[in-house]
């Protein structure tokens, strides 16, 4: 796939480079000359590239290798038409806002973050019960005893989130999801909150296991108590090129089964 785009961007005239993205690839790769990122995977992928592109303005067209993802909606096969409708000023942008996650320990910031999806706060290893205590803006919300608290962007909404009862909201909404997981009280149920919301979560001293800050499932941080979590929304965005193919709904309809048949 990837020699195939090479050779059809050369074809028309344009110059190509590659980036092989994993886990650990640099957020400091100089992309300043980059005019657009073409992403050749799944939406994991475009997990990475996002916290790449996003500083530099860098719109993303996310070409699925496998089942359409939620964000991924480019297949193989359509790629060269939609890269050429957006050359042409057919397709617009869709901008998907990202977090800022820091993690503040004795007055100092210890670690940082970018996301696209989620940052989550959890047990370290087998389930268990941790204590934390959320606060939004200037209010204390209370204490959670739940497996854990994702808080995830709309994009974020189908991915953990959802699995975790959380719903679904449209990507490009300026919205963050607040959602427990499993929690030991019932009445803490998800919160949808505006998007300029500052959100702190601080790690209770009385823990029974390790507790772990996991951003986009593929970047984490071990936390300790006292620690606390500041998560507000990123300056930048996620430019994510429009597919004329399928929007948002029809891929949910197509992913979640809404088409009223047996496995719906």
């Amino acid at each position: 796939m990837k020699e195939s785009v090479h050779s059809y961007l050369r074809g028309k005239g344009f110059s190509a480079v590659d980036y092989e993205i994993d886990r650990k690839t640099s957020t400091n790769l100089e992309l300043r000359d980059i005019d657009l990122a073409i992403s050749l995977g799944g939406d994991g992928t475009i997990l990475s590239s996002a916290r790449l592109a996003a500083p530099y303005d860098i719109p993303i067209l996310p070409v699925n290798l496998g089942d359409f993802g939620f964000i991924t909606e480019v297949a193989q096969n359509e790629w060269e038409q939609v890269f050429e409708k957006y050359q042409q000023g057919f397709l617009g942008i869709s901008k998907h806002i990202m977090v800022d996650v820091r993690v503040i320990r004795n007055g100092v910031e210890t670690a940082a973050f970018t996301g696209l999806n989620d940052a989550v706060i959890s047990a370290a290893g087998i389930s268990k019960l941790v204590r934390l205590y959320l606060s939004i803006s200037s209010t204390e919300v209370g204490k959670y005893r739940a497996d854990g608290i994702i808080i995830a962007t709309p994009t974020g909404s189908t991915a953990y989130s959802a699995s975790a009862g959380g719903p679904i909201l449209d990507p490009e909404m300026e919205a963050m999801i607040i959602n427990p997981i499993c929690p030991f009280t019932l009445s803490n149920r998800p919160l949808v909150i505006q998007g300029d919301s500052h959100i702190f979560i601080t790690v209770q001293e009385e823990q029974r296991t390790d507790v772990i800050l996991t951003v986009d499932g593929q970047e984490t941080f071990e936390l300790l108590p006292n620690d606390t979590v500041e998560i507000v929304q990123a300056a930048k965005k996620a430019l994510i090129i429009r597919s004329d193919k399928r929007n948002f709904f029809e891929v949910l309809r197509s992913k979640l089964n809404w088409s009223g048949g047996p496995d719906a």
